[in-house]
């Protein structure tokens, strides 16, 4: 079983926490990321396998480089 992962706003003003269930993770175009349900910043993600073979995310600061 796969742990919840949780996210926090990188937004400076907002700094919400998120659980992952909470937020529409997408791509617009940069690589994965969800925007803040409450501000509507951008916060990056990677995406990666677990052993299981069931995608994860991970939060990263800033822009990923592509």
């Amino acid at each position: 079983m796969s742990e919840t992962e949780s996210f926090v706003c990188r937004n400076q003003s907002c700094g919400t926490p998120w659980e992952q269930s909470e937020v529409v993770i997408k791509n617009e175009g940069q690589g994965p990321l969800f925007r803040c349900p409450l501000c509507g910043a951008r916060n990056y993600l990677e995406q990666f396998e677990d052993d299981e073979g069931n995608v994860v995310y991970e939060q990263v600061d800033g822009k990923p480089f592509l």
